[in-house]
């Protein structure tokens, strides 16, 4: 059983009897009850958009806790440090659930950054931003002051077998969930909280850290899942146990989906915000085909190139109407989708006709003698593309204004690139900034 245990604060409010989960090999056994957080999880409390905060958090919330180099240095985005310090390695880089922000894992911690505007909304250094208080995940609850930590790096602030539950109004971690082998990654809702391990997935309801479920999986070293962010129904993406095949839970209708979505490994996926639509890769990153998330029809196939490539993210748009794609030979594109969120997945079929949108991919010229020709020809190409400087990874994702999107590069940069859903072709850089090495 999963122990979530108090860091450095008086005991939990409003403990709750444990429940009759059975032990298992991945877990760390820890105290014979759940705390509740109900009374720390403030989802209604906002990080700003545009306003500093206007109070710090006290020095030393807890006289009993460890020295000042465990506790995060505070720094306000309106004050730079007095001594420029070199830029921090960057370890992890995630946008929240709405994309209007992200979040980076540093060597020295973990900051917050508004997309739209770009401005960092506040940092937490560990360590006295020297050495140690390396952070791997930073995972994001909308703007809600919890946020899901994992150490990583050469000095972790934690251990990478530890999900941190971090309260930012109080500047310190409220629990811990423990396990047996690395954390790969963390996904939250406002109801659950997904743990992702090596082989395994954990879903914990939030409220009191029962175990809901746990998934066995294929050996998935990237940490790959996605759920849904509808409120009441729970969509969940994970590997399934074979080689190319992908693993859908409905928890609203207690139904799970096995798709076997390539012939290669699974590389990268992404859901659609309502978890009707399903993007997949695999490890070649030629093709990229979208899934009827509830039946598991192929819907649309689309083709990034004809070399491979690593992909590194999808985002679907707000409508479902455009797909975004990063890879690792930098170039970011963008692809018109055939369903959109108004049209019901369900009345496409693997065989109907191509409905017509009013703006869809850009199929090749020789399209009319598909079947005559290798397939290769008739593949459905993006709309409009970005060229980015090769060597570093990218993440993407649609920004707030009207046909932008956001490229977030592991080299610190910001991009905000806009497209023309009509014309297509190259976009155009709006906006770009260096967030690691700009003061604050």
């Amino acid at each position: 059983m999963a122990a979530l245990s108090a860091v450095h604060s008086p005991p939990w409010p409003n403990p709750s009897p444990s429940t009759g989960v059975g032990p298992d090999s991945d877990f760390v056994n820890g105290s014979d009850h759940s705390d509740d957080l109900s009374d720390t999880l403030d989802s209604l409390s906002l990080m700003p958009h545009s306003e500093d905060r206007t109070s710090e958090p006290n020095p030393n919330p807890n006289p009993d806790a460890d020295s000042s180099a465990n506790r995060p240095i505070y720094v306000h985005p309106s004050s730079p440090p007095a001594v420029p310090a070199p830029a921090p390695e960057l370890l992890h880089l995630s946008f929240n659930q709405d994309y209007g922000c992200f979040a980076a894992g540093t060597d020295r911690g973990f900051r917050i950054y508004n997309c739209g505007p770009f401005r960092e909304i506040f940092r937490r250094d560990f360590g006295g931003g020297s050495v140690g208080g390396g952070i791997g995940v930073v995972e994001m609850l909308f703007r809600c002051n919890i946020l899901a930590l994992v150490g990583r790096g050469p000095n972790p602030q934690y251990s990478p077998n530890k999900v941190m539950i971090w309260d930012d109004h109080q500047s310190r971690c409220i629990g811990e969930l423990s396990f047996r082998s690395e954390v790969r990654s963390v996904r939250l809702r406002r109801d659950r909280i997904v743990v992702v391990l090596e082989q395994k997935v954990f879903v914990y309801n939030f409220a009191d850290l029962k175990l809901l479920h746990q998934i066995e999986t294929i050996a998935n070293p990237k940490g790959l899942c996605v759920v849904s962010q509808t409120a009441g129904s729970l969509v969940l993406v994970c590997p399934g146990l074979q080689k190319g095949q992908v693993r859908v839970e409905h928890y609203a209708t207690k139904r799970t989906k096995f798709i076997m979505a390539h012939d290669s490994r699974i590389a990268c996926f992404s859901l659609s915000q309502d978890g009707k639509l399903l993007a997949t890769a695999s490890t070649k990153g030629t093709l990229i085909r979208v899934f009827n998330a509830v039946d598991g029809t192929l819907l649309q196939e689309v083709r990034r190139g004809a070399d491979r490539a690593e992909i590194y993210s999808l985002a679907f748009s707000p409508t479902a109407q455009w797909l975004a794609v990063s890879s690792d030979k930098g170039t970011v594109h963008v692809f018109g989708l055939k369903v959109n969120a108004g049209t019901p997945v369900t009345e496409v079929s693997q065989n109907s006709s191509e409905p017509s949108l009013p703006h869809t991919s850009s199929g090749s010229s020789l399209s009319f003698i598909k079947g005559v020709l290798p397939k290769y020809f008739s593949s459905e190409w993006s709309v409009a593309k970005f060229h980015l400087p090769e060597g570093s990874q990218y993440i993407v994702a649609f920004g707030h204004q009207k046909n932008t999107v956001v490229i977030l590069g592991m080299d610190g940069s910001f991009y905000q690139c806009q497209y023309d859903p009509s014309s297509g072709g190259e976009m155009t850089q709006l906006e770009y900034h260096n967030f690691l090495q700009e003061a604050p």
